[in-house]
């Protein structure tokens, strides 16, 4: 844990946000990094799961100096700007929906996870949220309400959205098999959803913070045809998925199943606060004007 002989660090931040390292990082290159007392360590961490391409990657590098000598922000409301679009091209190529694709930029993972819903919620006018038990879906509210893993995220900060329900996520190691899993989603459908009022399924194609646990393509085939029976919206949660970290560029291309919307966060910017809201078309077009939107 934190160095509690650092004062800099014990009289300006929260206890609950104390670091693992006893000293300040001061250098990072590839895979390393160095602190202020020059340990050098080999960063398996990768600022959890974002610097899929290393510290300082050269591309990175060369990317950033070439926008600081043009400008530093714009809303892209008032002023769009061309590497967001181009940004949004190539995603809409590479991400595997069959069907017409548009990105929608954004700032991190919760907050991609909470406009992914709140689009979803708006096109199928219904209420409800399913979501899976062991998953994690980010710290704002509705993130939070959606995360199926109570301690640390959740404990004290209740209550949560009632129109989410969280369904059982197949895990043979601990005795839940993919029908368990899927027969929880038919039991929450008998018991405390109206399949007709639900709006979206949002999964994570492997639990991140839940233990690396991949889902099989049974249960991803499956949990769309529930969807799709049901006029139900899939969304995958790619944040942690995306970029290479399942041997593909997106989990999704492992799978063979097509969501409705797609989360992506962490690896898009090489160490950079990013993050988009990729859909079928039809969807994201449905928005009124102004109903979604960001500062940066």
């Amino acid at each position: 844990m934190v160095n509690l002989m650092n004062n800099a660090i014990t009289q300006n931040v929260p206890s609950a946000w104390y670091s693992t390292l006893e000293n300040f990082i001061v250098k990072g290159k590839n895979a390393e990094i160095w602190d202020s007392e020059d340990n050098r360590y080999l960063d398996f961490v990768g600022g959890y799961a974002v610097l899929n391409t290393g510290h300082l990657h050269p591309t990175v590098v060369e990317k950033v100096k070439n926008q600081l000598n043009d400008f530093s922000h714009s809303c892209f409301a008032f002023a769009p700007h061309e590497n967001a679009v181009k940004l949004s091209e190539e995603l809409n190529k590479r991400y595997p929906i069959t069907s017409d694709t548009k990105t929608f930029m954004v700032n991190s993972g919760a907050e991609a996870v909470e406009n992914a819903v709140k689009i979803a919620r708006y096109y199928t006018n219904k209420k409800s949220i399913i979501s899976f038990k062991g998953g994690f879906h980010g710290r704002t509210y509705l993130a939070m309400g959606l995360t199926g893993k109570d301690k640390p995220y959740k404990e004290g900060f209740g209550p949560f959205p009632e129109f989410v329900k969280h369904a059982l996520y197949p895990y043979s190691y601990r005795d839940i098999s993919d029908d368990d899993a899927l027969a929880s989603i038919k039991d929450l459908f008998k018991k405390t959803l109206n399949p007709d009022d639900t709006a979206a399924a949002v999964v994570e194609i492997q639990l991140g913070e839940g233990g690396y646990i991949p889902a099989s393509n049974y249960f991803l085939k499956s949990l769309r045809e529930i969807c799709d029976n049901h006029n139900i919206l899939l969304i995958f949660d790619e944040v942690q998925t995306g970029y290479g970290r399942t041997g593909e560029m997106f989990g999704a291309e492992t799978v063979g199943v097509n969501p409705d919307l797609v989360t992506l966060a962490k690896g898009i910017a090489g160490g950079f606060p990013l993050a988009a809201v990729l859909g079928k078309a039809e969807i994201m077009d449905t928005i009124h004007d102004a109903g979604i939107g960001s500062t940066f």
